[in-house]
């Protein structure tokens, strides 16, 4: 059920690859809602995902760019205030990678400079992409930039490895970010941590098959799927939060506040 939440809004969607993934499903409620964006994701990203369907679907357009790039995310900008006809009022930044997750490296044999990249792309582009709107006087006031998070930015999982650190990068930026930006323009800035979701990075990460039925043991609604991430995404860029800033936001059935669940007391008694 649609509710014409973004009715006028203008917006920009990064990372979706796929029908299982997050900002996917942020795009098609956000064009049920009533918004106009574009779709941006990494050029090797278009090359094996299927945006151009979802673009397609939603009548848009798609703007490839390198998120660590500040002249990418310049022209990201430019070209989607050109497409929509003014500037923007809600961002969705879905980017994350891990090389030393990817190469299956263990995090006492962290390849440094691969580290540094796991922070570049999964939250220094976070910064970037809040510095280049500013810069380029790109958002609108009470404008809302959403970047989704997970709880290991607060508790370690083993096999997370230095996205852990990335996502802790990331709900800081939100943080700083989102004093000065509201204090400029009422710019809003928060981070949605989000149940583990199968999405098509998600399942790369070794053993997720385990924690994702762990993590719904222990969640009183169960993990959340990635459909209501995106309402919940939608309710940000909506007029309805105009005063929720700087927040890292729990989306995860409840897991985050669980000591112990009653199924997993179950599976441990004899």
């Amino acid at each position: 059920m649609a509710y014409n939440l973004l009715a006028g809004k203008k917006g920009i969607i990064t990372g979706a690859l796929d029908e299982k993934s997050i900002a996917w499903q942020v795009a098609l409620k956000a064009k049920a809602e009533g918004a106009t964006f574009v779709l941006s994701n990494a050029p090797v990203a278009l090359r094996m995902g299927k945006i151009n369907e979802l673009a397609q679907h939603c009548q848009t357009e798609v703007i490839g760019a390198d998120a660590t790039s500040v002249e990418d995310i310049e022209n990201l900008y430019k070209k989607s205030m050109e497409i929509l006809g003014g500037k923007i009022d809600f961002v969705l930044h879905s980017i994350g990678m891990s090389p030393n997750v990817r190469k299956g490296k263990e995090y006492g044999d962290l390849n440094y400079e691969w580290f540094m990249k796991t922070l570049d792309i999964s939250a220094i582009s976070f910064h970037k992409m809040l510095q280049v709107a500013e810069k380029l006087d790109a958002l609108n006031e009470y404008a809302s930039v959403v970047a989704l998070s997970y709880i290991a930015a607060q508790r370690t999982f083993p096999d997370y490895s230095d996205m852990a650190q990335a996502k802790a990068l990331l709900e800081s930026i939100a943080r700083s970010y989102g004093e000065r930006y509201g204090r400029l323009k009422k710019v809003r800035i928060n981070t949605i941590s989000q149940s583990p979701t199968k999405t098509t990075a998600g399942t790369g990460v070794s053993g997720f098959d385990a924690f994702f039925e762990y993590a719904n043991m222990m969640s009183p609604l169960g993990n959340a799927p990635a459909e209501a991430c995106a309402d919940y995404c939608i309710t940000l860029f909506s007029d309805l939060t105009r005063y929720v800033t700087m927040q890292n936001l729990y989306h995860d059935g409840g897991f985050s506040s669980m000591g112990i669940s009653p199924e997993i007391v179950g599976k441990m008694q004899p």
